[in-house]
């Protein structure tokens, strides 16, 4: 079990221009942070944790406007930035403080990589120091100020134990030969950045089952996401919590026309009810009037038929693959992920030089599998 660290709470730019000058002196520093997109219309980074093998500091955003004294400090290749579950945290970093982490470790890929069946936080600091985290917060508002002493401590949780573990992870994967796989797959998870927003986007297309719809159910469906999305901005809510996407899915299915007929649909509470039962059946009514020709159309890309040699190849790569991930004991995506299976599939390369054209292949894969790549 790993000594209690103090917890230090930066809330002033004194006190992050400090810090972080501090923090260019430690080798590895443990990152995460907490957001409010379970609360709120637009989401952003309610606090920053960082963490030594000696403090956890909670940094808050709310309170500190200017973040760039960080920047140097995540763009040192030197100093290693220790993640768990790193992909969310990057794009939030890059979208709300434009910073980028240079030399990313992700401790739960790189558990993956030593063949953990569970990867969750949790789970892995149970497995390395017998470490118990309560998750009691992980759904509280991160946004509210002054932030409850219980909620600062969990915060610090998630950072307390990072350093150590990346030490023990390191070791477990020197020794297997693994170190340099997972650094590679770090590299690109630092890469990723936020989905770009299109406003001029149909809101159906990010709404399971949408596709099974027909225009005239489309322009319902549209019409009342636009009612939620209008509705959430104004109560600075997440959509969801507005209306859900099921009971949109069903009124645009069902398309009640009158309130007798949208009450005996049983769709909406009672309160749901009083709340948008009007505004709603206005969004219905109007999308109906909607002539026919002007009604959207869910987007079909065509997909070309697979060939017979490309389906008997990736056949026989799967098989290989079920093969190598049980004698590495690791995930089968982590032998060889569906999209670079693919392409080795169609692309069939019959050379080192033609393997290298598979672009989500990694270098150690190729080193690692090439002639086997090659020879199937």
């Amino acid at each position: 079990m790993i000594e209690t660290k103090p917890v230090k709470y930066i809330d002033t730019k004194a006190q992050l221009d400090a810090l972080a000058e501090k923090l260019m002196r430690e080798p590895a520093v443990a990152v995460d942070l907490e957001a409010d997109s379970m609360h709120h219309f637009e989401e952003k980074v309610c606090l920053v944790q960082l963490g030594t093998r000696k403090t956890c500091y909670i940094i808050d955003p709310i309170s500190i406007e200017d973040f760039s004294a960080l920047k140097p400090l995540f763009a040192h290749p030197g100093i290693v930035k220790i993640f768990h579950g790193a992909d969310y945290d990057v794009r939030c970093l890059y979208r709300d403080f434009g910073i980028t982490p240079e030399n990313l470790f992700d401790t739960e890929l790189a558990s993956r990589f030593l063949g953990y069946r569970a990867t969750s936080l949790e789970a892995v600091l149970a497995r390395h120091f017998n470490a118990v985290l309560d998750k009691k917060f992980q759904k509280k508002d991160w946004s509210v100020r002054p932030l409850p002493g219980e909620m600062t401590a969990y915060a610090a949780d998630d950072v307390r134990y990072l350093v150590e573990l990346y030490e023990e992870i390191k070791t477990a994967l020197v020794q297997k030969g693994r170190m340099k796989w997972v650094r590679q797959h770090c590299e690109d998870i630092a890469a990723v950045r936020p989905e770009p927003g299109n406003r001029h986007e149909p809101l159906f297309l990010k709404v399971k089952g949408a596709g099974r719809l027909d225009p005239k159910s489309l322009s319902v469906l549209e019409a009342l996401l636009a009612f939620r999305q209008e509705t959430a901005r104004r109560k600075d809510r997440p959509p969801f919590k507005i209306l859900g996407n099921r009971a949109l899915l069903a009124l645009a299915l069902k398309k009640p026309k009158t309130e007798k007929e949208l009450q005996k649909s049983g769709i909406l509470t009672k309160r749901q009810l009083q709340m948008y039962g009007e505004p709603l059946l206005g969004r219905i009514n109007s999308a109906l009037s909607i002539p026919p020709d002007k009604r959207p159309c869910y987007p079909r890309g065509k997909s070309e038929p697979v060939p017979a040699e490309v389906t008997r190849r990736i056949r026989k790569l799967k098989k290989w693959r079920q093969q190598k991930a049980e004698a590495l004991e690791i995930e089968l995506s982590l032998v060889l992920n569906k999209t670079a299976l693919r392409q080795i599939a169609e692309k069939k390369p019959e050379s080192s030089a033609q393997l290298d054209e598979i672009r989500d292949l990694k270098p150690w894969q190729k080193e690692l599998f090439g002639k086997e790549l090659i020879r199937i």
